[in-house]
């Protein structure tokens, strides 16, 4: 599925009616935290899992 800038624009703005140009800062810090501490448990998964898989061995 590909968006193209008339799609991206509408979003955009759909975004700044419903949370308001003050409260979108906050809300983009919360996303990035959560994405960070997404890969950060995954990372320590394929670690765990390479550990054990060497453990095996």
């Amino acid at each position: 599925m590909n968006f193209g800038a008339t799609e991206i624009v509408i979003i955009v703005f759909i975004v700044l009616l419903l949370f308001g140009g003050k409260r979108i800062p906050g809300l983009m810090r919360s996303i990035g935290a959560s994405i960070t501490s997404f890969k950060k448990g995954i990372d320590e998964s394929k670690q765990s899992d390479s550990n054990d898989a060497s453990s095996k061995e």
